[in-house]
């Protein structure tokens, strides 16, 4: 077959880059395009996403990809969750979309509680507890009075949002929804309850759309500013982590997953919502995922420990693979729970270690080398107890964990994970996001027809590296 040629854009909470990829019949082979940093904006007391810019990105990319003079099939976008962005009936947009690690929202779960218990919305939602849920943000703006909120003719989730800056097309993707706090899973759409007790119209949210889905194509303006043509834009499945766990390459049901990165998010695929007393005591999460799946998972810390942590160490090694070796020059035995509240935000991420481990009788990090130790080695612990939490949840066993995204590559962590876990560790994809994206593109264009034919087709596109239980790996 001639080879089909796809567009990704993956935009994370740090970073975005696009990608071109393209498929011979047996695997997909992808080249970045562009990478760009995708900071965090300071105005006025709170924290903001430069939409413009990063929509100004993807116009360069687009670019670079029509320099390349291949045809283009489709285009696709996958971003992170819970944000979004106000347009006017112009269809201009109005201000920058909110972070959601604006403090701006703290005790925001508690005032929403207040209108409707927290019960209930788990139970309507099956989404975990988290402040920056878009539940509660949205009504955080809705108390201070948002200007841009109640000029508001539409919300748009952000991938949703550069979709519409793209087509002019109005959506409301499945699987980045589903991460609002506000999309029943049973009933697929957003939970009228939930809306009416917040205030906001079910209107102003686009069509709720399935990932695989031809959205529009590219506006008359974009082609003429991109040297392309009428190029579809599909909405894949628009939750970056709904995108990666469409890439995990798992012969079977019978394994957890790990997308490993900034945040951790730990869970395994069910054909139904996990929705019970325990899931919601142990605040477990509910998301959509392609074909009819459900995301059953917990949002963990991830290696925001690390990144915050290296900012501060002196005199190591610049490269990651060298610094992340400063585990074999430690023998600390301290841990701490990533998911305390002290780490989320702290000032200094060392003096926050510093000060828990203090707090809980034990030994504290001295060196670059016993903080990288002390990071890792708690995050495979955790994993372990999230793992523990899934198998008494789930209906079937399981035996392995499969680990995407670019923490995978990170030997130390993936070692103390077997060895925690006391089951085999298959690492890759490290771009599952993109895969996953590429992989509902082709989906869309009927390249592909089943998820079980698109995980083979990762397997065949990638290098596995698998981690074995170390017994005597203290």
């Amino acid at each position: 077959m001639v080879a089909s040629t796809y567009f990704a854009i993956d935009l994370g909470a740090t970073s975005g880059r696009t990608i071109l990829a393209s498929y011979d019949g047996q695997k997909i082979a992808m080249k970045e395009l562009t990478r760009f940093e995708n900071p965090m904006i300071p105005i006025g007391g709170h924290l903001y996403w430069d939409l413009p810019g990063l929509y100004n990105e993807v116009l360069i990319g687009l670019k670079k990809a029509a320099e390349e003079g291949v045809l283009i099939e489709s285009i696709g976008i996958d971003t992170w969750g819970c944000d979004f962005a106000f347009f006017g009936t112009d269809g201009q947009l109005l201000g920058l979309p909110h972070c959601y690690r604006d403090q701006h929202t703290d005790g925001a779960q508690e005032k929403f509680f207040e209108k409707m218990p927290a019960s209930e919305v788990y139970e309507r939602t099956g989404i975990q507890f988290m402040n920056f849920n878009s539940l509660f943000q949205l009504d955080t703006l809705k108390r201070n009075a948002s200007s841009a909120l109640q000029a508001a003719d539409k919300i748009l989730f952000i991938p949703d949002a550069l979709i519409y800056m793209l087509t002019g097309k109005a959506i409301c993707e499945y699987t980045v929804a589903s991460t609002s706090q506000m999309l029943n899973p049973v009933t697929g759409d957003l939970d009228p309850e939930i809306l009416k007790t917040l205030g906001i119209p079910r209107e102003r949210f686009g069509v709720m759309t399935q990932p695989g889905t031809v959205v529009g194509t590219l506006t008359a303006q974009v082609q003429e500013a991109t040297g392309l043509g009428a190029v579809p834009v599909v909405a894949v499945a628009g939750h970056d982590t709904a995108s990666a766990v469409a890439a995990v390459p798992a012969e079977d049901k019978e394994y957890a997953y790990l997308s490993c990165g900034t945040w951790s998010l730990m869970g395994i695929e069910s054909e139904d919502p996990i929705i019970t007393k325990d899931s919601f005591r142990e605040n477990f999460t509910n998301e959509g995922g392609v074909e009819g799946t459900t995301r059953f998972l917990k949002n963990i810390c991830g290696l925001w420990l690390f990144e915050q942590s290296r900012k501060e160490f002196k005199d190591v090694p610049e490269s990651v693979g060298e610094l992340v070796a400063l585990c074999e020059e430690s023998t600390y035995a301290g841990l701490i729970n990533p998911d305390a509240p002290c780490f989320a935000a702290p000032a200094s991420m060392t003096a926050a270690i510093r000060e828990y481990c203090l707090s809980t009788g034990q030994a504290v990090p001295e060196t670059p080398a016993d903080y990288c130790r002390c990071i890792f080695r708690s995050l495979a612990n955790r994993y372990r107890e999230i793992v523990d939490i899934l198998q008494g949840m789930c209906d079937f066993p399981i035996r392995k964990l499969h680990v995407i995204g670019g923490g995978s590559q990170n030997k130390y962590l993936m070692q103390y994970a077997a060895d925690a876990l006391s089951m085999p560790v298959v690492c890759g994809p490290v771009e599952g996001t993109a895969l996953g994206n590429v992989l509902m593109q082709m989906k869309a264009s009927g390249v592909v027809e089943t998820l079980g034919q698109m995980r083979k087709i990762s397997a065949a596109s990638v290098e596995l590296v698998t981690y074995t239980p170390e017994i005597n790996n203290k």
